[in-house]
């Protein structure tokens, strides 16, 4: 019963630096080193860190065990060493965050565990870290601060782009070498063909489990689809998503318009992008958090 339970539920890790504020013992690491850092965290021991960009959907993912227990387990990784993770454990403790399990490893990059937990999603402040988990094939994002406000109810919303985030970034290649007319062109041609699932597409299948679990109206977990697609170019996404057997509550059809102002009022507790720059604007209305994968991020990397 206990693997049964283990297997169905949804399992996040995410790293302290994600899940805390720690600007300031960053600072101190790489101002004075990791003598003074080890100090530094010894003798503030018993001040909690404050909230990180990933908090308030960390403990909304984790208030979903209050109604039914086992669904999301959240697991902590950190570049800290054992001796200085006291202070991270009295934050949990403090902030009454229900995480037991965690993954210290000394400055080697705590990535490398997350498949060993079993984690369906990797949040991180580090962008190393982050395509080295994509890389291995684990959903991960980079999370980008500051920090924003709690959405007004208990739902948690997750909002996703497509190309490159929920899809492969097959029909975004088309975009990059061919332009908008051969983009739509071959969407048309192959609107019966479902796309390729991309690196987020295990993450939302396995909300979609949870969702499956309530009614409609009664779902605590809402997810949407924001893309820049629009018309004709829809009807491949929504054939794939029916091929998958997996909803999506909510999806907007934007044909390149901002993202914001529609991510605030979908009311994103996060809203995952391939493209930096559309993170970053959607970063003063909710918190936004990227995916660097995909033709996009390669054509970066190697500018």
């Amino acid at each position: 019963m206990k693997e049964m339970e283990s297997c169905e539920k949804l399992v996040i890790a995410v790293a302290s630096s994600a899940l805390f504020d720690l600007r300031e013992s960053h600072r101190v690491f790489e101002t004075e080193g990791e003598d003074a850092y080890a100090r530094h965290q010894r003798a503030h021991e018993a001040e909690a860190f404050a909230p990180g960009p990933a908090f308030h959907l960390v403990r909304k993912l984790l208030a979903l065990n209050d109604a039914r227990p086992a669904q999301v387990e959240v697991i902590l990784l950190s570049r800290n060493s054992a001796d200085t993770s006291l202070r991270i454990f009295h934050s949990l403790r403090h902030h009454a965050l229900g995480i037991s399990r965690a993954a210290f490893t000394r400055g080697a990059p705590p990535y490398r565990y997350a498949a060993a937990f079993g984690a369906h999603l990797f949040l991180s402040t580090d962008p190393g870290d982050v395509r080295m988990a994509l890389h291995a094939g684990i959903a991960a994002a980079t999370v980008l601060g500051p920090l924003l406000g709690l959405s007004a109810d208990e739902i948690v919303r997750i909002a996703f782009d497509g190309d490159a985030v929920l899809f492969s970034d097959e029909a975004e290649r088309v975009f990059a070498e061919s332009g908008l007319d051969a983009f739509t062109r071959s969407e048309i041609a192959a609107r019966h063909i479902p796309l390729p699932g991309g690196p987020f597409q295990p993450f939302l299948a396995r909300l979609h489990r949870i969702q499956a679990q309530y009614s409609a109206h009664a779902c605590p977990i809402r997810t949407a689809l924001v893309t820049a697609r629009c018309a004709p170019a829809h009807e491949r996404v929504v054939r794939t998503l029916r091929f998958w057997d997996i909803r999506i509550d909510e999806a907007l059809f934007l044909g390149g318009m901002d993202k914001g102002p529609f991510l605030k009022s979908f009311g994103a507790d996060i809203f995952f992008d391939d493209q930096q720059r559309n993170c970053d604007a959607a970063a003063g209305y909710v918190q936004a958090a990227h995916v660097p994968y995909g033709v996009k991020n390669a054509a970066a990397a190697n500018a």
